[in-house]
Order: structure tokens, then sequence, then C-alpha cells
């Protein structure tokens, strides 16, 4: 990897960046240096350059497909030389509901909201157009991201509300400095092709996730209710994540691609926090 093209330069690819190794040249393609994916006239800086494409680009807030994923390999392709591979960082949510079943790669697809089917749409794109060209694309699916400027510690001080034990849901993370790191050994030229979980190994309910925050954080924990209770008093985004219940097997990240997590579960990626943390 001498040239990496960074599409959506948001915190998990600012992560990675900071950790390339010396003579890396890098483009990113975001809306404060001028490229916007919904504006194709706009990504000149994706063409005939790269010979590695992270693609961490969320995709838009609606509809059910990734229009974003599609502007951008258009640009790719006008390049008269294309890179060599590629990398995604696309979404568990795309296996949708398992019932709290143990995961793995093998499972298909099984999207059940819209955000879901955006990203299964991108990866259709990228799967198809990589196959076409002869690129070597990796997608790792991550869950709920999380690093200490980025937990939900708001909404435990708002005392929202999350589901008693026997209506709960499995919940699944991984440390965005892990996934910085998932993302950064995926582009290595000898990074094996596929998919892969890219989640810690953490097995969690989300109510135990949030009863742990509120431990580290020194807050009371979060009040619980049943699920036939929670319209109304837990906001609707919240509300359709726990809907979905999973636990992802992450094999494959270890055994295939190599990775070594430097917080192996949530125990060891959230400290112990003061209230005004």
């Amino acid at each position: 990897m001498k040239r990496l093209l960074i599409a959506g330069f948001g915190d998990v690819a600012r992560r990675l960046a900071s950790g390339l190794p010396a003579g890396v040249d890098l483009r990113t393609l975001s809306r404060r240096v001028g490229a916007d994916l919904d504006r194709p006239e706009t990504l000149a800086a994706a063409q005939g350059w790269a010979d590695c494409v992270l693609h961490c680009a969320p995709p838009p807030a609606d509809g059910e497909s990734d229009p974003r994923t599609a502007n951008l390999l258009a640009a790719i392709a006008k390049g008269r030389i294309l890179p060599t591979r590629l990398v995604y960082i696309s979404t568990s949510g795309v296996y949708g509901d398992c019932g709290g079943a143990w995961v793995d790669e093998t499972r298909m697809p099984n999207p059940q909201t819209a955000r879901a089917k955006r990203r299964v749409d991108a990866e259709h794109r990228l799967t198809a157009w990589c196959g076409a060209h002869g690129l070597t694309l990796v997608i790792l699916r991550a869950p709920g991201i999380y690093a200490l400027d980025r937990l939900p510690l708001a909404r435990l001080r708002a005392r929202t509300p999350v589901l008693r034990a026997e209506d709960d849901v499995y919940t699944n993370h991984i440390h965005a400095d892990d996934l910085a790191a998932c993302a950064l050994r995926a582009l290595e030229d000898d990074a094996p092709a596929g998919v892969y979980n890219a989640s810690d190994d953490s097995a969690l309910k989300m109510g135990e996730w949030f009863d742990f925050l509120a431990e580290r954080a020194g807050l009371p924990p979060p009040p619980r209710i049943a699920r036939s209770e929670a319209e109304g008093k837990i906001p609707p985004a919240t509300l359709s994540f726990m809907g979905e219940s999973r636990r992802l097997v992450n094999r494959r990240l270890k055994d295939v691609l190599k990775v070594t997590l430097r917080y192996p579960t949530v125990f060891d990626g959230v400290p112990r926090l003061t209230e005004s943390a």
C-alpha cells in the first residue's frame, strides 16, 4: 500500500490515518475537502491515483439503496489505473434479527430496516464491481462502535429506560481503535479477501451493557420496562435496535485476517469514569 484513498473521513478513518506506516500517501474524500459523494462532479480525486481504497462513508439517511457507493465506484472507474484493493466498513445490521443466535459470516444477510438494506445494497454493488474489475474486496461488518468519547452517557443521565431481561436483546461491540486496526490490517497486501465480523468477544444484552456503563460512570442503572411499554418511552431510533438480537462470531477475524484485539471485551475498553465524563 503506497497510495491510500479514504472515502468518508470520520472518527474511525482518522484513527486509522494516525497509524499509517511511514511513506503512505493519503487522500481523503469528504465534504470538508470539497468532495461530496452525493455530487459526482466533485470526486475527481478518486480517479486513477490510489492503489488501495477504504470506504467508510455511510449511505444516505433514507431509501433502500446506496447511490453514494455507486458514485464512488463510477468515479474510480474513470481512472486509467484502478486500485488493487478495496475495504468497506459495513454493519452487522445486515443480518437482521437472529433471535439471539450466534452468527458467523456464512449466514445470509436478512436486512429488516431501511438502513440495513442500504448497507446490503452497498455490499452487493462493491462485490459485483470488484469482481468485474479483479479487485480484492474486504468487507468488515461492524456492530456498535464505542470509545471513551462516544459512550451513550447522555442517555444514562436522561434515565432513558432499557428493556427488562426477559424482553432484552443481545448487542455487539467493537472499540473504535480496534475497528481502525482491523481496517488497517485489511488494507495490507496479504490480507485475505472476504467478509469478516469485526466484533469483539463481548456477549452482553443491551440492558447489561447500559448497567455496566452506569457502574463505570458512577451513575444509577437505567430503569427497566417491558417491551409492551416501550413505545413513547424509548426514542424510535433506539427502539428499532431493540428489535434485533444476535451474537457475532469473530473467529474469521482472528484466525484468517489475523487481528489481535487491543480491547477483547467492553470490560477492557471502557475505563472507570467519573460522572463528569
